[in-house]
C-alpha cells in the first residue's frame, strides 16, 4: 500500500472516529457509535501494517495476537460492575506505551536530525514520556482505588502542593539539561530522572483524590491518555495518532469539566484532592442529623409500588455492587405492564465512572426512552408517588441545598425528598464516598429498606408477582 492510499485511509478513519464520538453522546446512538469506532480502528490498523513503513509483518502479527487475546479475555471475564477499574487499567497501558515508545524513539539511531529539527524532536519525546508516565502511574492508582485494593480515602501529605510545585520545577530543570547538548549528561539518564518524577507525581496526584471525585479522575485520565497518544503521534510523525489523540484528549477534558460542574467543583480543586473518604462512616449520634429512621419491609415496598401512579428509580453504585440491574428491569417491566409510569433518574456522577449507570441499565435491557438525566427529571419529583433510591447516597443528599456549611453545598443533586414517598435501599446507615451524613434518611416521607439490594429487590419482585 503506497503512502497516498495510507493517507486516504487515515482520513476516512478520522471521520469514523468523529462519528463514533458523536454516536457515543447519547444512549440511543451509542451502539452505532461503537460500530463506527470499531470500523475506524480496523481501517487504521490495516492501513498502518500494510503501509510502506512496516518492513516485517510477523512481529506486528504476534504483538496483535497477544494483545487481542488479552482483550477478548477481558471482554468475556470482566463484569459490568468492574468496568471502571478496567477503564483505568486500559488508560495505564496507553501511558506505558507512550513511555516505551518515547525511549525507543530516543535511542533509535536510524533517524539523524540536526539543529532546530533535533530540538523539536527531543521536546516531543520529552513531553510524550512525561505525559505517558503521569498517565500510567495515576491510572494504576485509580485502578487500585476503584477495585478496593487501595483505600478510597485521600492521602494528604503535609505540604503536598509544595511537593507538586517542586516536581514541576524539577521537570523543567531536567528538560533544560536534556535539551542542552553541552550539559555533559547522558540524555537517557536525564529522561529516567524525569520519568521518576512524573511517576511519583501521578501517584501523589491520584492518591490525594478522594472517593467522591473518582468519576472525575476516570474522565481526567481518559483525557491524559489521549494527549499521551497524540504525543506518540508527534514522535512517530503519524498524523492519525496526533488527530485521534487530540480528539480523545479534548473530549475527555470537556467531560471532566461537565463532571466537575455536576458536583459544583472546580477542576483544580479536584486535582488538589481531599474531597471524599472511603465511605463506610456511620452517622454519629452527636454531630450528625437527628431524627427517627423509619425502616420498611419488602412487602410494604411492593405495596407502595403497586398502588403508585408514577415511580422514579435512582440507581447508584450500590446497585452495581449487588448486580441488581436485571431485577430492577423485571420490576420495571412488571410495573409498566400495570400501566404505572416508571422512569429512571441518572445523576452525571452516579457510580464510579461517567455513564456507569447508563451502561448497567443498557445491559439489563432497560428502554432508553425511560432513562432521564438529572436536569430533565428533577422537576418531576413533586408529582411522583414513589422514588426508589438503590445504593445511591451523595447524589440524593438534601444537605447540598439545605446546609451551606456542608462539604457538598451547592452540588446539584436529585431532589428525591420532594416525592410523596422516597425509599432508600442501603446495607446500613453508612455515609457515601464524600463522607457526608445524609439528612434524607430522617425525613418524614422517607423509608429505609436495609439489606443487599439484589436480595431485597428479589423479595419485592416476588411480592409484586404474587399480587
Amino acid at each position: 500500500m503506497n503512502e497516498g492510499l495510507v493517507t486516504v485511509s487515515y482520513i476516512i478513519a478520522t471521520i469514523l472516529f468523529v462519528l463514533s464520538l458523536g454516536g457515543l453522546s447519547t444512549p440511543e446512538t451509542a451502539r452505532r457509535g461503537n460500530y463506527y469506532g470499531i470500523a475506524g480502528m480496523a481501517l487504521a490498523i490495516l492501513a498502518t501494517i500494510l503501509g510502506p513503513k512496516v518492513d516485517s509483518l510477523w512481529p506486528v502479527i504476534i504483538a496483535m495476537s497477544v494483545g487481542g487475546t488479552i482483550g477478548l479475555y477481558a471482554a468475556y471475564k470482566v463484569q459490568m460492575t468492574e468496568m471502571p477499574e478496567l477503564v483505568a487499567l486500559m488508560h495505564s497501558l496507553v501511558g506505558l506505551a507512550a513511555v516505551l515508545i518515547g525511549y525507543a524513539t530516543y535511542v533509535d539511531s536510524s533517524v539523524e536530525l540536526k539543529g532546530v529539527e533535533k530540538a523539536i524532536h527531543e521536546i516531543e519525546i520529552y513531553l510524550g514520556i512525561l505525559i505517558g508516565a503521569v498517565t500510567f502511574s495515576g491510572s494504576v492508582i485509580a485502578f487500585g482505588k476503584l477495585s478496593g485494593r487501595i483505600s478510597g480515602k485521600p492521602l494528604l501529605l503535609p505540604g503536598r502542593h509544595l511537593l507538586n510545585l517542586a516536581g514541576l520545577l524539577g521537570v523543567i530543570f531536567v528538560a533544560k539539561l536534556f535539551l542542552n547538548v553541552d550539559s555533559g549528561l547522558s540524555g537517557t539518564f536525564l529522561l529516567m530522572i524525569m520519568t521518576g518524577i512524573a511517576l511519583a507525581f501521578g501517584i501523589h496526584m491520584v492518591m490525594a483524590i478522594g472517593g467522591a471525585d473518582m468519576p472525575v479522575v476516570v474522565s481526567m485520565l481518559n483525557s491524559y491518555s489521549g494527549w499521551a497518544a497524540s504525543a506518540t503521534g508527534f514522535m512517530f510523525g503519524n498524523d492519525l495518532l496526533i488527530v485521534i489523540g487530540a480528539l480523545v484528549g479534548s473530549s475527555g477534558a470537556i467531560l471532566s469539566y461537565i463532571m466537575c460542574r455536576a458536583m459544583n467543583r472546580h477542576f483544580l480543586s479536584v486535582i488538589a484532592g481531599g474531597f471524599g473518604t472511603a465511605g463506610g462512616t456511620v452517622v454519629s449520634s452527636g454531630g450528625g442529623p437527628q431524627g427517627e429512621v423509619l425502616p420498611i419491609a419488602a412487602e410494604e415496598t411492593a405495596e407502595l409500588l403497586r398502588n403508585a401512579s408514577k415511580v422514579i428509580i435512582v440507581p447508584g453504585y450500590g446497585m452495581a455492587v449487588a448486580q441488581a440491574q436485571h431485577t430492577v428491569f423485571e420490576i420495571t417491566k412488571l410495573l409498566r405492564e400495570r400501566k404505572i409510569d416508571v422512569h429512571f433518574a441518572i445523576h452525571p456522577v452516579a457510580g464510579r465512572m461517567p455513564g456507569h449507570m447508563n451502561v448497567l441499565l443498557a445491559e439489563a435491557k432497560v428502554p432508553y426512552d425511560i432513562v432521564a438525566e438529572m436536569d430533565e427529571i428533577n422537576h418531576e419529583f413533586p408529582q411522583t408517588d414513589v422514588v426508589m433510591v438503590i445504593g445511591a447516597n451523595d447524589i440524593v443528599n438534601p444537605a447540598a441545598q439545605e446546609d451551606p456549611g456542608s462539604p457538598i453545598a451547592g452540588m446539584p443533586v436529585l431532589e428525591v425528598w420532594k416525592a410523596k414517598t422516597s425509599i432508600v435501599m442501603k446495607r446500613s446507615m453508612a455515609s457515601g464516598y464524600a463522607g457526608v451524613d445524609n439528612p434524607l434518611f430522617y425525613k418524614e416521607n422517607n423509608r429505609m429498606l436495609f439489606g443487599d439490594a439484589k436480595k431485597m429487590l428479589d423479595e419485592v419482585l416476588s411480592v409484586l408477582r404474587s399480587g
